[in-house]
């Protein structure tokens, strides 16, 4: 099995006010990152808009993560498509661009059937030589991966893992590592013996969200204190929360790509009192 890190933080891609990648903010938040408890970095995630960014971009920030970074954490590539030769395109290019892992998301919108998900899995796995996660996320992909088709991937050479954001069928899967895809069930998968989680909260709360796996005795302390922070990350859809709370603690990632908008009034409000509640931010005078 791949030794990726169990503390994975699927960035968000920072935008410069004209909407351009912002670099720089990039490399900022990758190293503040990797001193806040992270092993390492997903590029290109659904958290970093990967939907609105063009293939180009999409390869650039690898890249640029594996030049910058990769000497001090693993730099994971998401790579999914609904289109199984668009996937293996971007895989191809992701890892001549030196990533460490892909992250491949299961075909969204065209709804293929298992045959149809393991062709698309298998087609991906031939296009490169490095480890591969597949990521499960019904919620924004319309279909299920079902932990005995997980366990069907697992046979696939080059399948090494799972993103589980299928909290109901959260649990060791044959041959996979698991790691959580939601904040708020890290600590099951840590109990369960999974390989981490990858994650949002961490961008602000990335110490402690280390030290459960560092403390396993203070684990569910930690994380019973962690839930408005988890809660909060997803008042409205992600990544407008983080990028909202990184922004309010000064590490200007700037706004997002419509067809998200930024946090409204009331939104915001959450975001700023939990980070207030935890003593990562002046309250705000009356």
């Amino acid at each position: 099995m791949a030794d990726l890190g169990a503390i994975l933080t699927a960035s968000v891609t920072p935008f410069a006010s004209d909407g351009r990648v912002d670099e720089d903010a990039a490399v900022r938040l990758w190293r503040h990152l990797l001193d806040h408890g992270s092993h390492g970095i997903v590029v290109g995630g659904t958290t970093g808009e990967a939907a609105t960014l063009t293939d180009e971009e999409h390869v650039a920030l690898v890249a640029l993560a594996v030049s910058e970074i990769g000497d001090r954490g693993t730099v994971i590539a998401g790579a999914g498509s609904n289109d199984t030769r668009h996937a293996v395109e971007l895989t191809e290019q992701v890892g001549e661009a030196g990533a460490d892992a892909i992250l491949s998301v299961a075909p969204y919108y065209n709804r293929p059937n298992r045959r149809g998900i393991v062709a698309h899995f298998r087609e991906v796995a031939r296009a490169t030589d490095i480890p591969i996660l597949v990521y499960n996320i019904p919620s924004r992909c319309a279909i299920n991966m079902p932990p005995d088709l997980l366990a069907e991937l697992a046979q696939i050479d080059g399948i090494v893992g799972v993103k589980q954001a299928n909290d109901d069928e959260l649990g060791p899967i044959d041959g996979l590592q698991v790691y959580a895809g939601n904040d708020a069930v890290l600590a099951r998968t840590l109990d369960f013996g999974g390989a981490g989680g990858i994650l949002v909260s961490s961008h602000i709360v990335g110490d402690e969200m280390r030290r459960m796996l560092d403390e396993p005795d203070r684990r569910a302390e930690i994380d019973a204190s962690l839930r408005d922070v988890y809660d909060a990350m997803f008042v409205t859809t992600s990544p407008a929360p983080v990028k909202a709370a990184l922004n309010l603690l000064g590490h200007a990632v700037g706004g997002l790509r419509l067809p998200l908008v930024e946090c409204d009034d009331r939104e915001l409000a959450v975001v700023r009192s939990v980070l207030e509640a935890h003593g990562l931010l002046e309250p705000a005078r009356a």
